[in-house]
């Protein structure tokens, strides 16, 4: 370090911050907007910076009524995979997975994606069966990935119990190489602050509590800050989605559940991977911190908490202890919940909608952090064009009624 990077560094203490520059403006609202998008998560900072970048649309606001990455975007548990069965699916996630791998250097913010890989535990042998088949319908999509066997785990993670004893003996597993995790919180802020920087507004504790039209045309939202006019409006606010496309006069075929995971106390680097399990329903990984990020399915009931119910935390450290008993001596320091949208098909809702300008982004259930650059891409394009990209066609509203479904139970059974 050179002396002038001291000099840097000093002057920045002892100013308390105050002389930092703010990672993105506090604007107020304007009176119209080319575009509006509800919620001020991942996938809808995405999906306005994508507005800005690739469509060179700027007029555009990001409506939150908390703020930036307060909801379900830090509140998850940060796995990156793009290993999903059918050709839909897969093509989706592949694409966010190729976005994740340059996205630190396109928003120029470290959002500390870690290619660790990730493992899907079998305990049976229809397990096996699905697992060989994901894997091979992955590979003729291009998507890497292979099948490891017992022993290969065991030889990978020593401490992983193998035991043919076992109440849920492992049989095998697949493996995708290029998947892991990536900082929740960084994700947000580095597209806040490159939607930011191309123009866009983000305004926070801003709650959409209306939606005006003009017969089947959408003319603006009514909000807590007043009404701001648009003749596009983006939904992507999770769990709450109903609740929006009521203001609209639209249901939705989704559910909103519960989805709980927890942290342990830092503990010595032990895992350099991730490890899930449909069958006992659960999944970990260690943060860089030395934290163990754990978590399983949504709670059963509906509901909008943000706590759970203990049985499921119960159930799930059941689950970890059941594949690690090496960490049952290790204490937890918080539990959190989020809301998630669930799709009948365990798959997203992407696209356009019988009201012209009003577009929906839902029902990722529990596997939306993951999609979060890709998500934003597609549905960028299907705002701006209003008409979906072709990798997101499939994911349509009509699909509940043509009966295309994308059934992906198998591939998104675990929350993950």
């Amino acid at each position: 370090m050179n002396k002038y990077s001291i000099f840097s560094l000093a002057r920045n203490a002892l100013s308390h911050h105050e002389n930092w520059q703010k990672a993105w403006r506090s604007p107020e609202p304007k009176k119209a907007y080319d575009a509006i998008i509800v919620g001020g998560g991942g996938h809808g900072l995405a999906t306005a910076y994508y507005l800005a970048s690739e469509h060179g649309m700027r007029n555009i606001a990001v409506l939150e009524k908390g703020w930036i990455g307060g909801g379900n975007t830090g509140r998850n548990t940060t796995i990156v995979r793009s290993n999903y069965l059918w050709d839909e699916s897969a093509n989706l996630y592949e694409k966010s997975m190729k976005l994740w791998e340059g996205l630190s250097q396109e928003l120029n913010y470290n959002v500390m994606f870690s290619q660790r890989g990730v493992y899907n535990l079998g305990h049976t042998l229809q397990d096996l069966r699905d697992i060989q088949r994901r894997v091979n319908a992955n590979r003729l999509n291009g998507i890497d990935g292979e099948f490891v066997t017992t022993e290969q785990i065991a030889e990978r993670i020593p401490f992983i119990n193998t035991s043919p004893d076992s109440r849920y003996p492992i049989l095998g597993a697949s493996f995708q190489p290029r998947g892991g995790t990536a900082r929740h919180d960084a994700v947000a802020w580095g597209f806040a602050r490159a939607a930011d920087s191309l123009g866009v507004d983000i305004i926070q504790n801003c709650e959409v509590i209306g939606i005006r039209r003009d017969g089947a045309q959408v003319t603006g939202v009514e909000t807590s800050r007043g009404y701001i006019e648009t003749p596009k409006i983006g939904v992507v606010v999770a769990g709450s989605t109903s609740v929006i496309a009521e203001m609209a006069e639209l249901r939705m075929p989704i559910e909103s559940h519960p989805l709980q995971a927890f942290v342990s106390e830092p503990i010595k680097p032990i895992l350099d991977t991730v490890v899930m399990s449909n069958a006992v329903h659960g999944y970990v990984s260690q943060s860089d911190k030395g934290d163990l990020v754990i978590g399983a399915g949504i709670d059963g009931y509906n509901g909008y908490g943000q706590r759970g119910g203990f049985q499921t935390i119960e159930h799930t450290m059941s689950a970890i202890m059941e594949l690690f008993p090496v960490f049952s001596r290790v204490r937890m320091n918080r539990q959190w919940g989020g809301i998630v949208d669930v799709c009948p098909d365990a798959c997203p809702i992407i696209g356009t909608t019988p009201i012209k300008g009003l577009y929906f982004n839902c029902g990722w259930g529990t596997g939306g952090f993951k999609a979060t650059p890709g998500s934003g891409w597609v549905f960028a394009h299907t705002v701006a064009n209003d008409a979906p990209h072709e990798l997101n066609a499939a994911f349509s509203l009509e699909r509940f009624i043509t009966g295309a479904l994308i059934d992906e139970h198998g591939a998104a059974g675990v929350a993950h």
